[in-house]
């Protein structure tokens, strides 16, 4: 059995734990994933995240990936910090920038065993303040020269891909170059904040192939956090798992405990439970209900028929989870058109999921007026498959009119 197949089963502890401190934050980016703003007053105590990281260290969680919110605002963010590397678990955050003075900066050098990334949606302050807020890009920068200044070894810059700035893909490997830093790239998902921008901000199917050879031509070089493995039915598969590990190698911490399968599936029907249950996170990670759905062996559902299934794996659960689409249906981006055929049934009485956590403090645009999204054109591309198993994997499969019965558990493509 391959190491990729032991990971769709499951692993006795997650390979990355994503945990968000705080829903606080001092932006108020369009595409937040958690619809962040305000701070939790539910959110774990000190001493309830110190007894989180005892737990990640018993079951040798390698390293944590922080973020929010801007982690870097809760007050307590620089303890829980030093507690973590103290007790051998690695951390990895996230942040806009806005706490990294030079002082910081010098401080984190000094450091071991900790990682940071740097937002940035725009190589440009045009492009990403207008996504992440003006004078966000400034902020960033300083931030970077801060760490290059201080002699932190290789940050990283992290990009939310949008149709915005797939353009500027090499100037943002420029700029990483520039302070030293490694690019990563993620994909927007239409979740939090996100749902509410998504048509308007998602790449087109040229830009997804824009953005296919471009990551053949420099993924050893870039981090893609297996955000693209649907991109991998275009030919080649990208570096990287290329599944979906939701339950299975990852899941996120919310601010107030809550355990979920996937960072980008912050919705009842993917949480497992909460840390401050009996048993804390280890009882959620080994017996959850959800988790053990997730790790059974998995069919392949509508998409299983397609002559590219084994190289996309169905795509991601919460991109078609958020768009109102099957979970054992194609990705609402699948390179191949069906994510559009299936986009373009929905109707009137299609339910879309919203999540059901938002601490946003106002509304998106961060005080900008709201544009009105661009709707995709839904039409399918004309394709004439070559072989049998070429043929449309959605014959047969489409949603109805009445509200899809949407499971509590993903299931197979997922």
């Amino acid at each position: 059995m391959k190491l990729v197949d032991h990971f769709q089963y499951g692993l006795n502890s997650p390979i990355c734990l994503t945990w968000e401190l705080t829903y606080a934050c001092n932006l108020a980016c369009v595409h937040c994933l958690s619809s962040s703003g305000r701070r939790d007053p539910r959110e774990l105590t000190t001493a309830e995240a110190k007894a989180v990281i005892d737990e990640l260290q018993r079951m040798q969680v390698f390293y944590i990936n922080i973020g929010g919110g801007e982690p870097t605002v809760r007050p307590d963010f620089w303890e829980l910090l030093d507690y973590a590397i103290a007790h051998d678990v690695g951390v990895k955050f996230s942040t806009n920038g806005v706490k990294l003075d030079k002082a910081r900066a010098a401080q984190l050098a000094a450091t071991d065993y900790v990682d940071i990334q740097i937002s940035m949606d725009g190589a440009t302050a045009e492009v990403n303040d207008h996504v992440r807020g003006p004078g966000s890009f400034d902020t960033a920068i300083t931030a970077l020269e801060n760490l290059a200044e201080a002699g932190f070894t290789a940050p990283k810059i992290s990009v939310v891909m949008t149709r915005q700035n797939v353009d500027q893909l090499d100037e943002f490997k420029a700029i990483a170059d520039k302070y030293g830093a490694q690019l990563r790239i993620t994909r927007l998902r239409p979740s939090g904040r996100g749902a509410d921008v998504w048509d308007e901000l998602h790449p087109t199917q040229a830009q997804q192939k824009q953005l296919y050879d471009w990551l053949v031509a420099h993924g050893d070089q870039v981090l893609t956090g297996d955000s693209f493995f649907h991109l991998s039915a275009y030919g080649e598969a990208l570096p990287g798992l290329n599944l979906c590990g939701a339950g299975r190698v990852v899941c996120l911490i919310d601010p107030v405990g809550d355990v979920y399968a996937c960072p980008f599936a912050i919705h009842e029907n993917f949480l497992a439970g909460n840390v401050r249950d009996a048993g804390g996170f280890g009882e959620v990670w080994t017996n959850s209900e959800l988790f053990t759905d997730l790790r059974k062996p998995q069919t392949g559902g509508a998409c299983s028929s397609c002559a590219h299934y084994d190289s996309c794996q169905g795509g991601c659960m919460a991109a078609k989870f958020f768009t109102g689409l099957p979970l054992d249906g194609p990705d609402p981006e699948c390179v191949q058109g069906y994510g559009e055929q299936m986009l373009a049934a929905r109707d009137a009485g299609t339910v879309i999921p919203k999540s059901d956590v938002d601490h946003s403090r106002s509304a998106p645009r961060n005080s900008r007026t709201p544009k009105q999204p661009t709707m995709l054109s839904l039409a399918p591309p004309p394709r004439r498959p070559d072989r049998a198993c070429d043929e449309n994997p959605l014959a047969g499969f489409a949603p109805t009119s009445a509200s899809p019965q949407v499971p509590a558990v993903p299931v197979a493509g997922s």
